[in-house]
């Protein structure tokens, strides 16, 4: 009987410990682009495929587009609580709230989106823990560089800006806005059609294809032909989701969450960015600024003061501004991504 039970006892430990490891979860991401948006079909859909893949089918990300589930700048806060697994956020959304990933929005910086996303969410790293410490950080990247784009131009100076009304793509930008002596109206990126169109802006910071992805292609047709800035964006996982999941399932995530699957998660919908000037010359109707050097020079020297201004943020959070910053700017040009 000693042995019967001893036995039993062996036998429910071990069926136990294959249940944790055959672990089936659906694990929802919701984000605030349209189901069309290259960054779902390009990244999302092929990263969530790849998590099932090598799950073999115990992961199942269900993707919830559109601010279907909550506002865009609510999605921190939605990971956060449990309303949802994963959100995709836009720390920009909300300004001042994570100093430290900041410094990818500042301009003349990053030069691309692919290799920056890679280096950005190594950098990090070194971060999140401190800065996000109520969810998991799974990945961070980027959108093409962008610009700026307006009803009516020239749009080559930083002072053909003065006195218009910008939608700027985060609070970097917003600052950057203000620089120029013009007013910044920031809303999330779904509403910038609506905001154009009314009259409530006359310029929108944008990447070259989301113009045809929020509709606005036709409403804006002069562009500042100089892509400067990038937006930081991360995919943040509730704590308890991540927490919950089995020894088996949570190391896959961890494949999952890494440098390389931002940089993957970030390099098709660059692609789809970089395509969109290629549109607009073929639509017609469009005017191109390029400025000069001496104006690239004028926009270098109105950009400068937003790093001391991001230093002086970071350091008010507790963390050595100078020393993150340099190690921003080392672990960029290791990855071949720093603006020259």
């Amino acid at each position: 009987m000693k042995y019967r039970n001893l036995f039993g006892a062996a036998s429910v430990m071990a069926m136990a410990a294959m249940t944790a490891q055959a672990q089936e979860v659906t694990l929802a991401l919701s984000h605030w682009v349209p189901p069309t948006h290259p960054l779902q079909v390009r990244g999302m859909e092929p990263w969530a495929a790849a998590i099932e893949e090598a799950s073999e089918g115990r992961i199942r990300v269900e993707l919830y587009p559109a601010q279907q589930l909550g506002a865009a700048a609510d999605h921190y806060d939605m990971a956060r609580d449990g309303i949802v697994d994963i959100g995709f956020i836009n720390p920009g959304y909300q300004p001042g709230r994570f100093p430290i990933l900041a410094a990818g929005e500042l301009p003349f910086t990053i030069d691309n989106a692919a290799s920056g996303s890679r280096a950005l969410h190594e950098w990090y790293s070194n971060y999140m823990d401190t800065e996000m410490p109520d969810v998991h950080v799974c990945l961070v990247h980027l959108h093409d560089p962008g610009t700026l784009h307006g009803t009516s131009g020239p749009l080559a100076a930083p002072a053909d800006f003065a006195g218009m009304n910008i939608r700027p793509a985060h609070g970097t930008m917003a600052r950057l806005v203000n620089a120029l002596g013009a007013a910044s109206v920031q809303v999330p990126a779904p509403a910038m059609r609506d905001l154009i169109t009314s009259g409530g802006a006359d310029a929108t910071a944008s990447p070259w294809g989301s113009l045809f992805v929020f509709g606005v292609q036709d409403a804006v047709t002069h562009h500042l032909d100089m892509p400067f800035y990038v937006t930081t964006f991360a995919f943040v996982m509730n704590q308890g989701a991540y927490d919950g999941l089995s020894d088996a399932n949570r190391a896959v995530m961890d494949e999952h969450c890494s440098p390389e699957w931002s940089e993957r998660m970030a390099a098709g919908w660059a692609e789809a960015e970089a395509a969109g000037r290629a549109q607009l010359e073929e639509m017609g109707g469009h005017t191109f600024y390029q400025p000069n050097a001496e104006q690239i020079e004028e926009w270098r020297a109105v950009a400068a003061p937003l790093i001391d201004e991001w230093k002086t943020a970071v350091a008010a959070a507790g963390t050595d501004a100078d020393a993150a910053y340099d190690s921003l700017i080392e672990t960029l040009r290791a990855n071949d991504a720093l603006y020259d």
